[in-house]
C-alpha cells in the first residue's frame, strides 16, 4: 500500500464518517470532504498524526448558498492533503487555524476581505488585500457582488477611455 492509500485508510479508520469522502485522485494528491462541524477534528488529526507540516494556501469558493473552503496541506515528502468543507453563506463563520499555522493569517484575511467570512480568533491586524478605506459590506469575490466602485469599461476596442 502506498503512502497516499495509508493516509486515506487512517482517515477512514479514525473517522468512519469519511467513508466515501476521501479520494486519492493521483500520486501525492488526496482530497477529503468533511462537514464543518467535523472539520477541526480532521484538520487537527492531519496536522498532529499524519505528518502534515505545511499549509500551502486556503481556497475560498462562492458556491451559491454556501462558501466552500479548501485547506491545501502538505507533508515533508510532498503529499498534498486537500480538506474541503463548507459554511453557510448567510452566517459565514469559521475558526482560525493560525494556532497550527501562523501563515494562515493572510489567507484568512483574504477570506474576510474578499468573501465576507467572519474568522473567529483571527488576531487584530490590517485588512488584506483590500485597503482600509474599502467600503464595508463590499465583498468582490462573491458571485452576487455588484458595485459602482469600478469604472465602466470603455466601448473603445483598445480599452482606452473614450474622449469626448
Amino acid at each position: 500500500m502506498n503512502e497516499e492509500e495509508k493516509i486515506k485508510q487512517e482517515l477512514i479508520d479514525k473517522f468512519n464518517y469519511l467513508q466515501d469522502k476521501v479520494l486519492v485522485k493521483r500520486a501525492r494528491r488526496i482530497f477529503v470532504v468533511v462537514s464543518y462541524d467535523k472539520f477541526m477534528e480532521v484538520f487537527d488529526h492531519a496536522v498532529k498524526k499524519l505528518n502534515i507540516s505545511m499549509l500551502s494556501t486556503i481556497t475560498g469558493l462562492d458556491e451559491a448558498g454556501n462558501f466552500g473552503l479548501i485547506y491545501h496541506l502538505a507533508s515533508d515528502n510532498g503529499i498534498m492533503l486537500n480538506i474541503k468543507t463548507s459554511i453557510p453563506k448567510d452566517d459565514p463563520i469559521l475558526q482560525t487555524v493560525t494556532g497550527y499555522f501562523p501563515s494562515a493569517e493572510l489567507y484568512e484575511r483574504e477570506m474576510a476581505d474578499l468573501l465576507g467570512i467572519n474568522v473567529k480568533g483571527l488576531p487584530e491586524g490590517n485588512r488584506y488585500p483590500l485597503t482600509d478605506d474599502w467600503p464595508a459590506g463590499q465583498y468582490p469575490l462573491r458571485k452576487d457582488w455588484k458595485s459602482d466602485l469600478t469604472p465602466n469599461p470603455s466601448p473603445d476596442r483598445r480599452g482606452e477611455q473614450s474622449r469626448g
